[in-house]
């Protein structure tokens, strides 16, 4: 038996392996640049979340002191007015650089934005009834320091859960 070592085996069609580009790794963002870009973002809150408690203080007093209106009616509506407003600022302006409008952000949005609600109302009893702050004056105290305490927690949700970067969203938000 001979063997013929100068034959070649026919050759194998193998499929073409694309070049492995590693994913780039983004680089440890300095604690000044996070801490600038935190402020930023609150300073952007807070002119949203201003324009909302004018609005929110413009229709409580509108409806309060100027309609009659009773005080738990006036506080719920304001309230929900200034929610509808700030949607938009949030949207447009605080978080414009954050995933584009989906379901998801809006459901969320308005259930987060509804405990707020919840909490300020709650708040805002607690103080009129509990404390007797329901002169004019006081009635717009306890409307202040309800919205402060119900701003801390949407600042907290809308930044985490709401209007996240592209990065943080699932791939089932749309």
């Amino acid at each position: 038996m001979t063997v013929n070592l100068s034959e070649q085996r026919p050759q194998v069609a193998r499929p073409v392996a694309e070049p492995v580009v590693p994913a780039p790794v983004s680089a440890p963002v300095p604690a000044r640049a996070r801490v600038r870009r935190i402020a930023v973002e609150v300073a952007k809150f807070g002119v949203v979340g201003g324009s909302g408690v004018a609005v929110n203080f413009v229709v409580f007093n509108a409806l309060l002191h100027g309609l009659k209106w009773a005080p738990m009616t006036a506080t719920v509506l304001a309230s929900v007015i200034a929610m509808g407003t700030n949607y938009i600022g949030f949207r447009f302006f605080a978080y414009r650089d954050r995933a584009s409008r989906t379901r998801q952000q809006i459901v969320l949005f308005f259930v987060f934005s509804g405990l707020g609600v919840v909490m300020e109302t709650v708040l805002f009893y607690a103080g009129y009834h509990g404390l007797g702050m329901n002169g004019p004056f006081g009635s717009n105290v306890a409307k202040a320091l309800s919205i402060v305490l119900a701003s801390a927690f949407r600042f907290l949700v809308y930044r985490t859960w709401v209007f996240q970067h592209e990065a943080k969203q699932g791939h089932g938000a749309r």
